[in-house]
């Protein structure tokens, strides 16, 4: 017996690891700076870590009141009802939730390229298919509702990513809403905030009271610094909220993380500290990287750097790792996450070494 035809599926593509680079290298991790994968440079608040040792002992217990309790806070906050909240595993789980919800075997989404590859790989794990809009190097990879209607023909979801991940570029507000009332009754626009955080821009959450065909999806795996908990959620429209309850995981939102993630919404501090050492790092990077760069919204820069692979190994060997964007089909570019400032520096030092090796005829 054989699994389905999964040829059309494609595995995602982490970026790498301090353990597995250290392993490879034979370094100490502790000698490594890791700038691949977004995550937060400071970890969790210390109001979150208390949280798991407080929730450890209770494991044995499924997470009914914690999970109702993150939903209640993060409607509160967000100006919501409860019925609006879908708690899951990291936004990938709400993107699963909303495939489920939405999608019929045949139908299409539609999804940037570059971008998160999730998007089309939940589509075809609930026997839908793809196809794509281009953010072109050539326009700065700038993100217009006419990049999206051009390539739009009806589609269920259309997913726009704001900040994008992997170039940094934002989707204005007021360009969100034009889409929304530009695309078909049917479509569903899931706007995806993984790095709403960083941005200095409203969040579309504000568009669900005017608009039904718009859902958001949020987490707390960066600028919250609790990535391998994985806890995410998405906003959607109170018309059609109670679908949640027909499509989830039961209690796929585990008790520590629910409880972590209560925790860190309560430590404002360690956000601001978060974003606010993103933006310097931005800003650093533009300004002493010999390297082209994209302005970003998120917690990283993209960099063109010619040979990507080449440019990745060899700063890695130094102890630096980064974000090979060829699995972006970007492959004369890296990303690069904001660390902190020593651990930023230590980055731009290193890949001004390499660049200058890597260039020498």
């Amino acid at each position: 017996m054989q699994p389905r035809d999964l040829s059309a599926h494609s595995p995602y593509v982490p970026g790498r690891g301090s353990e597995e680079v250290a392993r490879e290298l034979g370094m100490d991790p502790d000698e490594l700076t890791k700038l691949s994968s977004n995550e937060n440079p400071f970890g969790p608040s210390p109001e979150a870590v208390e949280a798991v040792r407080e929730a450890a002992p209770n494991v044995d217990v499924y997470p009914t009141t914690s999970h109702a309790d993150l939903t209640e806070k993060l409607a509160a906050k967000w100006g919501l009802v409860p019925e609006q909240v879908w708690v899951s595993a990291g936004a990938d789980g709400s993107i699963d939730y909303l495939s489920r919800a939405m999608l019929e075997p045949g139908d299409r989404v539609l999804a940037p390229t570059p971008g998160f590859s999730y998007y089309g790989m939940s589509a075809r794990y609930h026997h839908g298919s793809v196809a794509e809009y281009e953010l072109s190097k050539d326009d700065d990879f700038a993100q217009t509702p006419e990049t999206v209607l051009d390539a739009y023909d009806g589609e269920r979801i259309v997913y726009l990513t704001t900040p994008h991940n992997p170039t940094g570029s934002a989707f204005p507000l007021e360009a969100v809403s034009e889409l929304a009332e530009s695309v078909e009754a049917h479509t569903l626009l899931v706007v995806d905030e993984a790095y709403g955080e960083y941005a200095e821009r409203a969040s579309a959450i504000g568009l669900l009271s005017d608009h039904d065909n718009v859902a958001v999806l949020r987490t707390f795996s960066k600028a919250y610094g609790i990535a391998g908990l994985r806890i995410g959620w998405a906003a959607v429209p109170e018309a059609w909220a109670d679908a949640y309850a027909r499509v989830n995981t039961p209690f796929a939102a585990n008790e520590v993380a629910c409880r972590a993630a209560l925790a860190a919404l309560d430590d404002d501090a360690h956000v601001e500290r978060t974003v606010e050492t993103a933006r310097w790092a931005r800003e650093y990077m533009y300004e002493h990287l010999d390297a082209r760069t994209w302005e970003s919204a998120g917690n990283f820069v993209l960099a063109e750097v010619g040979d990507a692979s080449a440019v990745a190994e060899a700063s890695q060997r130094e102890g630096v790792i980064v974000r090979d964007c060829t699995s972006f089909g970007l492959p004369a570019c890296i990303r690069i996450s904001c660390g902190t400032e020593a651990g930023t520096r230590r980055a731009v030092e290193t890949l001004n070494g390499v660049l200058a090796e890597v260039a020498k005829p």
